[in-house]
């Protein structure tokens, strides 16, 4: 019977320790919910395209962690997503219902996702001065309009310039530089022979972006002002026989049709050709010939016009998201303080807020402040001539036509057979799309 009251006792002492510590487990977690308002953080996953070298994505995730310091309610996860397949990747995690609550994306991103009812729209944060509209480049805002909402930020604007080897350019006696597209056809053949080409013309994405570059700059385009085809221009006839021109000439390495744009920049690094169209991050990526490279000024198309194409990049909020607001916050936020993805991440892309722009990291940069002043103001989009953006335009560029294009371009094909071809496949694409 002792025995019985001992382990009796014993068991009642266990249980009053195993109630005391639940007690101040309890006690703690009061005080952990307590110290953090009642509630833990709002947690939202970003997913980051990367944009540039890897100090880029170093940058981006100093800024998330700024942020969540800044804002203990909210917790920002940071994701870079390469671009391999980036399409897919976001696709299937709409289809599954694990889409990020916001992302950066490619120029019609926001707008393809919109179209399948997977995109916020952002109206109230545009309407309610959350972020200073009159901080952006002009009609980049607007750009971001489809069907009524707004579907995203722009955040960053790729542009196609004109590089020149200054090297080639003065070995060839060339000391004014080309300004019309006559000029341009006479200095590529002073720059051609004994296997050097004045241009060589890559046929993948980047080759069509000099198709498109070019019929913009003669005033022509992909589209009327009503969102119809309208290939067949007879601008855009010219801008593809001024091409032919320079194949006829010798001027454009025909080689051009198996190369891919890596190919082509080496071929310009090597001194193969003395002229390539690319990005502004061009002489970032080959710092070893900066002193050699520079800008042309945007030709002077037969008609008098200017131009060249561009793509806004933009930053969107998924419908999946559970925090709306929070997102909102975030997007705002992330919009405003961005400036370092370029004074320490070194994007590779145009900063499209004007603060940005004048930021002297930006206004020191020569090269940098001359796309700025002199090709942006001209720059159209692929929808060129319609205002506004919208999701058709991902397949127009990435279903092939204009890539095979610039390849029949190189092999010096007939313009009407060319253009008729694509055209054929442009509007059938249309027609399925719409």
């Amino acid at each position: 019977m002792r025995k019985s009251k001992k382990l009796i006792s014993v068991f009642i002492a266990l249980l009053l320790s195993l109630t005391w510590l639940a007690a101040c487990s309890k006690g703690s977690d009061e005080t952990a919910s307590s110290s953090s308002g009642g509630k833990q953080p709002v947690q939202l996953q970003f997913w980051d395209m990367v944009w540039g070298p890897p100090e880029y994505i170093k940058t981006a995730k100093k800024l998330v962690d700024q942020f969540n310091k800044e804002n203990p309610g909210i917790h920002v996860k940071y994701q870079s997503t390469p671009w391999n397949n980036w399409y897919q990747t976001f696709s299937t995690a709409i289809a599954s219902g694990s889409a990020p609550d916001i992302s950066t994306g490619a120029g019609y991103q926001a707008f393809q996702f919109a179209q399948m009812g997977a995109i916020l729209p952002i109206d109230d944060v545009i309407q309610k001065d959350t972020v200073d509209v009159n901080d952006f480049y002009p009609g980049s805002i607007d750009s971001m309009k489809y069907d009524g909402h707004y579907y995203a930020l722009p955040w960053a604007d790729d542009i196609r310039v004109i590089y020149y080897r200054k090297d080639l350019f003065e070995k060839a006696g060339i000391t004014t530089l080309p300004s019309t597209w006559d000029e341009l056809r006479t200095a590529a053949k002073k720059l051609s022979g004994n296997g050097n080409y004045g241009i060589v013309m890559p046929n993948d994405t980047g080759g069509s972006h000099y198709v498109m570059s070019l019929m913009i700059n003669n005033g022509g385009g992909l589209f009327t002002k009503d969102g119809k085809p309208d290939l067949t221009n007879p601008r855009n006839l010219e801008a593809v026989n001024f091409l032919l021109d320079m194949q006829k000439d010798g001027s454009l390495n025909p080689a051009g049709a198996g190369m891919q744009g890596a190919d082509a920049q080496k071929s310009f690094a090597q001194g193969k050709a003395a002229i390539l169209i690319d990005g502004p991050g061009l002489k970032e990526s080959l710092p070893e010939l900066k002193d050699k490279i520079g800008i042309l000024t945007p030709l002077t198309g037969p008609h008098g016009d200017q131009g060249t194409i561009n793509w806004i990049n933009n930053i969107m909020i998924y419908k999946q998201t559970k925090y709306p607001d929070e997102a909102k916050k975030f997007l705002a936020w992330w919009s405003k303080n961005e400036k370092r993805l370029w004074t320490e991440g070194h994007v590779g892309q145009l900063p499209i807020r004007k603060s940005f722009q004048a930021d002297p990291y930006i206004q020191n940069n020569e090269d940098v402040k001359f796309i700025i002043d002199k090709y942006l103001p001209i720059a159209k989009t692929t929808a060129f001539h319609n205002a506004s953006l919208f999701p058709e335009l991902n397949t127009v560029e990435g279903q092939g036509f204009l890539q095979t294009m610039t390849q029949q371009i190189s092999m010096g094909k007939d313009s009407k057979d060319i253009i008729d071809k694509a055209n054929n496949a442009f509007k059938n694409i249309m027609s399925q799309q719409q």
